[in-house]
């Protein structure tokens, strides 16, 4: 009898560990959501849902339970009732304690998750502020992209971080203002659901720029609610954005717009004048319940006066205000429209595909004046950089699972196409906007990028081992219509760039990871024919050693070890119209970053970085990387949904930091405090911001450069800045319906 008992209890467990179950996770109006973390309390099986809100678990049989966590929702025990299960989540305020620690490569995406959550932004310029660690910077009036500083680097305006909204890149290569120029001001703030970040190049869908990192943007599919709402501030700003829900709750599909206009003169003692206008229109639809396409479009336009940098000397003598400007006359316009179809698509529980194909018309023209009257005394140095440029391109993949004995496989293979064509990309000597004094380059760029790339995940235990492989092809062409003849110059290259990861998982509370790879930037297309094919693809090879650790359920602290290496530094010469190289660099450094939920209702977080960044190739003393950041602070505290209120108060913090090669040369840190406060009183929501609180003194962008004023005989080398905001006021109201 007893070994009838055995044989039974030993059939009926092999039967439930060979079966599985699938269902559904959605919200009360039907919405999948993407990571809810399932957990079968007597298997001790436990699954994620993708994005579509679907999960397949394994070692669960009907009449089983499962607890079902995920950030922002209550947490709930359902009883597997048939094979498709479908299960309702509620909202609720945001735990930190529901925060899952996924054994995967992007496992901190859960931290700008949560700052998302508990601190939504309100601007183009924050949502990059999300990235812990990642500063910004405006030096050309509102409609210039910022100036970006991450992990030791200066990218200029995106030089060494890759960044893309749902799948259409940011970055511009071959760009009249510099390469990588990436301007994300036709994201309208409130239409970001998701940021997806990476630092380092670890990562083999990330190509061209990611060598300190990526950000990637994901806009919501659907709205909830209709909104519109009226932004009035200090230095006559104006801001009005509408939302509008085209086809209600239905679960099949859903579509929106959203618009944005905003108006201001800044602080300047010659006002900014800026404008700007967005519209954005997304469709998506379910093909089945696995399966969904979307298409979205957008127009973007932008026009602004700028004071530019103005040189220390004009403030010391009391000639100019902080807020003043030499040539008044600088500034621009811009404008881009963006049209991308996506289509993902199920071919059964192992595998599916995914895929967008995308076009972007871009316009662009800035005046800028950077040394004066240096190079020409009577008329001065103004510039202008111009280009219309057409952008195509492609990006798909596959994915596949797989399992063999105790291993769980992740296949993945990428592939596609991004092609730029620009026409008259222009650097001009001008006078006040309106006068040409002479062209300096005028030309049309084609360049291509192919890539394909191979990744894949295994799962043994409590290891993740991700090898990967990526491929890259780049085709430049330029020609000179300056030139005396009709000629195209061109020149070709390939890239290889592998990578390995490791992650260990303890538990869902304790991560490790080391990971390797290289990647790399890519040259302008003129300075790539200009030295025949000399310096196109510079390498980037780095590694993190780090940890992400729930400390206790309301705190969790990340940490990393890590160095960069890159074989060649560019140093963009603007009135010169060419990408100086500068030599080979490293960088190492350590981040920190923490995250404690106080309360229900207050949340505090913090984010460091030290850096240490040197030339390889110079001596000692003359080895600063000029403008590397090697200490950066940010976080705050916030609270939400407490009696109506939310809001919070936020600090930023940048040493100061060489500005020049010798250290001879200092830009000043800063230290700045912004508080927001909003109360909601049921569909209508009162909010008051403030930036720089305190009203400190700070420079925003700062460059060592050397100039002449135009009643000066001899040119001077210091400090040339644009000042920081003052403090500045702005209040809000907002309805939903």
């Amino acid at each position: 009898m007893k070994t009838l008992y055995i044989l039974v209890f030993s059939f009926l467990s092999l039967t439930v560990s060979a079966q599985k179950s699938t269902g559904k996770v959605v919200d009360e109006t039907g919405n999948p959501i993407e990571n809810a973390y399932l957990f079968n309390n007597e298997t001790d099986a436990h699954a994620h849902t993708n994005q579509f809100g679907v999960f397949v678990i394994e070692k669960t049989a009907i009449g089983q339970n499962l607890t079902v966590t995920a950030f922002g929702f209550k947490k709930v025990n359902y009883s597997i009732s048939s094979n498709e299960t479908i299960m309702v989540m509620q909202d609720a305020i945001f735990k930190l304690n529901e925060i899952i620690i996924e054994p995967k490569l992007s496992a901190m995406n859960a931290i700008s998750k949560i700052d998302l959550s508990t601190a939504p932004v309100n601007s183009s310029q924050e949502i990059l502020r999300k990235v812990p660690g990642l500063f910004i910077g405006q030096h050309a009036g509102g409609g210039k992209a910022e100036q970006i500083f991450l992990r030791g680097f200066d990218i200029d305006h995106g030089t060494d971080l890759a960044i893309s909204v749902d799948g259409i890149p940011v970055n511009m290569v071959s760009h009249a203002h510099g390469q990588g120029y990436a301007d994300l001001h036709f994201v309208i703030p409130e239409t970001v659901e998701k940021i997806d970040f990476g630092k380092g190049s670890y990562y083999a869908d990330k190509g061209d720029f990611a060598t300190a990192g990526y950000v990637a943007f994901q806009t919501k599919e659907k709205l909830d609610k209709s909104l519109i709402s009226l932004e009035v501030g200090q230095f006559n700003t104006q801001r009005l954005v509408g939302m509008f829900n085209l086809l209600g709750n239905q679960k099949k599909q859903s579509a929106y717009i959203a618009t944005e206009y905003i108006l201001t003169d800044g602080p300047f003692d010659s006002p900014q004048n800026f404008n700007r206008v967005n519209l954005l229109g997304k469709y998506t639809t379910l093909i089945d319940e696995n399966s969904k396409f979307t298409l979205t479009a957008s127009r973007f336009s932008s026009r602004w006066d700028a004071s530019g940098q103005v040189p220390q000397r004009l403030i010391d003598q009391g000639l100019i205000s902080r807020f003043g400007a030499v040539d008044n006359t600088e500034g621009g316009n811009t404008a881009r429209t963006n049209i991308n179809a996506a289509l993902v698509k199920s071919i059964d529980e192992n595998i599916f595909v995914k895929a967008n194909v995308y076009y972007s018309k871009y316009d662009f023209e800035l005046y800028s004046n950077f040394t004066f009257f240096l190079d020409d005394p009577i008329n001065g140095d103004q510039i202008k950089q111009k280009e219309n440029r057409s952008i195509y391109g492609l990006n798909s993949e596959l994915n596949k699972k797989l399992k063999f004995s105790d291993w769980n496989v992740l296949l993945q293979v990428g592939a596609g196409f991004r092609a730029d064509a620009t026409v008259d990309t222009e650097l001009s000597h001008t006078k006040g906007r309106t006068t040409l004094i002479n062209p300096v380059k005028l030309g049309d760029i084609e360049e291509v990028n192919g890539f394909n790339y191979w990744n894949a995940e295994f799962r043994h235990g409590k290891w993740l081992i991700n090898p990967a492989v990526r491929f890259d092809y780049f085709k430049f062409n330029y020609q000179d219509k300056l030139a005396a003849t009709y000629a195209t110059q061109s020149d070709s290259k390939f890239k290889v760039s592998p990578k390995l990861n490791f992650i260990y998982s303890e538990n869902n509370s304790l991560q490790f990871f080391f990971k390797t790879g290289f990647g790399f930037h890519s040259n302008d297309a003129r300075v790539v024919v200009e030295n025949n094919g000399k310096e196109i693809l510079p390498t980037s090879i780095g590694f993190d050693l780090g940890s992400i650790f729930k400390v206790t359920p309301k705190l969790l602290v990340n940490t990393a070890l890590w160095a960069l290496y890159l074989q060649q530094e560019f140093v963009y010469v603007g009135d010169a119209g060419i990408i100086e190289p500068s030599g080979r660099t490293k960088r190492m450094g350590a981040d920190l970053g923490i995250r404690y939920q106080m309360t229900d209702y207050l949340f505090f977080n913090t984010d460091l970085t030290y850096t240490y960044a040197r030339s390889i190739d110079e001596p000692s003393g003359q080895n600063y990387i000029p403008l590397a950041p090697d200490l950066t602070a940010t976080g705050g505290l916030s609270f939400q949904k407490w009696n109506g209120f939310s809001g919070g108060i936020h600090y930023r913090h940048l040493k100061n930091r060489p500005a020049n090669e010798d250290n001879s040369i200092v830009a000043k840190g800063y230290g700045i405090v912004d508080c927001n406060i909003n109360y909601e009183l049921q569909n209508v929501t009162f909010g008051l911001s403030v930036e720089n609180l305190f009203n400190k003194e700070w420079n925003e962008t700062q460059f060592a450069t050397e100039s002449r004023l135009q009643n000066e005989t001899a040119s001077v080398d210091e400090i040339h800045f644009t000042p920081g905001t003052p403090f500045y006021l702005k209040g809000k109201i907002s309805y939903r319906f």
